[in-house]
């Protein structure tokens, strides 16, 4: 996602490594990612409580085909969440990375989430 003057919202998998242009890393998956230790991956911080629910995790299951329903679940999970509202205004104050394990690198919660967050930006 390309950078919003005062502010930028990038997704990253943590599998990859770190940049200078990543600003504040922020893991946005409810589980712990297969094969990274807590050193390789770099956060600032694990932020699980933004992630979507696990019945919504599972209904999706990275299946494409759904990935209009999920976005309007996945937002409505969001409505209210504190920790949503808090990293919205850490988006105000520095640029971030969200970062997810997911192997489908345009069809997972951080993509959403980072839509998400730009969108609100905008209000």
């Amino acid at each position: 996602m390309p950078p919003t003057p005062g502010h930028a919202v990038r997704t990253k998998r943590i599998y990859d490594p770190s940049g200078p242009d990543d600003g504040r890393r922020i893991l946005v998956d409810r589980i712990w990612p297969r094969g990274i230790t807590k050193d390789r991956a770099g956060l600032d911080e694990w932020c699980r409580e933004v992630a979507p629910s696990t019945a919504l995790r599972t209904w999706f299951g990275h299946d494409a085909s759904r990935w209009a329903e999920f976005l309007r679940r996945y937002e409505a999970e969001l409505e209210g969440n504190e920790h949503f509202d808090e990293l919205v205004e850490q988006v105000r104050a520095d640029s971030i990375t969200l970062l997810y394990s997911a192997r489908d690198t345009d069809h997972n919660q951080a993509v959403a989430l980072a839509g998400f967050l730009e969108d609100r930006l905008k209000r």
